[in-house]
């Protein structure tokens, strides 16, 4: 196989890698925090948090190009610190398979820390244990099960986004080409045996990822 086989295969890995990652900083983070807690618009938060599951990927990829866009105020700031805008670069693949995959993750993580006994948490408390240490020692080895599942689904949601990718970040071969934009060119071209070879990989990597849940105990 040639480079034009494995560049966007690697690309994928490497993203949805990174936007695992990031995802799963985030759903600790946010998934901790919203656990237990009760307050007037929280519903709402919780609501805005899981909405790139349900939206259509054309419209997730339109608010990244409104929000990172060079026209916009975050935007002009980043191409201010690195001399160029983040539209159409490795980055902005990553960002749009980080918000299309965090769903996922978030509703993982707070299920998961949701199941963890209050009475443990409090016994750390009443021991002198700060917020800090009662997540690391306490409340993430208690939810392991679900943060691990909410990774690996969050990792196959990003190795699988085309539409967001697309709009915000192009498909640009060995720089911003997918898998899923790739197949899509090759489809468009005629080019099936290529097309085929690319799904084949996409679905093999997807299968292990997912028979992985399975085996988490």
């Amino acid at each position: 196989m040639d480079y034009t086989f494995w560049a966007p295969i690697k690309l994928s890995i490497s993203i949805a890698i990174t936007a695992g990652l990031l995802v799963l900083l985030l759903g600790l983070i946010l998934g901790k925090w919203m656990a237990h807690r009760r307050f007037k618009g929280k519903l709402f938060i919780e609501t805005f948090l899981m909405l790139p599951l349900v939206l259509p990927p054309s419209v997730v990829g339109f608010l990244l190009i409104v929000i990172f866009g060079r026209n916009s105020f975050i935007g002009s700031i980043i191409e201010k610190l690195t001399g160029h805008s983040i539209m159409f670069t490795w980055w902005a693949a990553v960002i749009a398979a980080t918000v299309v995959a965090f769903p996922l993750m978030y509703q993982s993580v707070k299920t998961g820390f949701q199941s963890v006994n209050p009475d443990i948490e409090d016994a750390a408390r009443t021991d002198g244990a700060s917020e800090f240490n009662i997540t690391l020692f306490v409340s993430i080895p208690l939810a392991i099960k679900a943060i691990v599942t909410g990774f690996i689904l969050s990792f196959t949601r990003a190795l699988g986004e085309f539409g967001a990718t697309l709009m915000f970040a192009g498909n640009i071969p060995g720089k911003t080409q997918t898998l899923p934009t790739a197949i899509y060119v090759a489809i468009d071209s005629g080019n099936m045996e290529l097309a085929w070879l690319w799904v084949i990989t996409t679905i093999f990597i997807s299968f292990l990822m997912l028979a992985s849940t399975y085996l988490i105990k």
